[in-house]
């Protein structure tokens, strides 16, 4: 499933950089899968400042003003921090969505050379166990066939070794 996940990405990439080839300097922002081609501020350091427009187009997230909202999900930004996030230059609001990234604590990979972002899944979304450490439960037999359980040895350190055929 990832296998065919990723060379779906791949592909759409390639697709919107053989669209733009005129461009020298195109951004593609990758989000849940799907490669867009995005505006970007004039003189941007590292971070990612796209058009409020395209960040809808993108992520479908939404400037609100009880924060970012993306369907019935909604991030306050920091009162104290908003000028890292948003910007006003001449009629156009640009958006810091790397910064957006950090601060909802979903990883980020980006290539500069060729213009693109990858933004994976939030942290919080990956079934809570990143965020407290603690593997889910199993249950697996011995050489024996007795079942052991993972909880079984709760509160001492657990060494799991794993391997796969593919």
């Amino acid at each position: 499933m990832f296998r065919r996940f990723l060379v779906l990405t791949i592909v759409t990439t390639f697709a919107v950089f053989t669209a733009r080839a005129a461009d020298p300097n195109p951004r593609v922002v990758i989000y849940d899968g799907i490669a867009t081609e995005v505006a970007v501020a004039p003189n941007s350091s590292i971070d990612l400042w796209i058009t409020t427009k395209d960040l809808t187009r993108a992520t479908r997230f939404v400037i609100k003003p009880q924060g970012v909202c993306r369907d019935d999900l909604c991030f306050s930004l920091p009162k104290n921090r908003k000028a890292e996030f948003i910007s006003k230059q001449g009629a156009t609001t640009w958006f810091n969505l790397s910064e957006f990234a950090k601060l909802i604590r979903q990883p980020v990979v980006t290539d500069q050379k060729n213009g693109v972002w990858y933004f994976g899944a939030r942290v919080a979304e990956q079934n809570g166990y990143l965020v407290s450490l603690e593997a889910p439960n199993f249950t697996l037999p011995d050489l024996n066939g007795k079942l052991h359980s993972l909880s079984d040895f709760r509160g001492r350190k657990v060494l799991l070794v794993t391997w796969a055929s593919w």
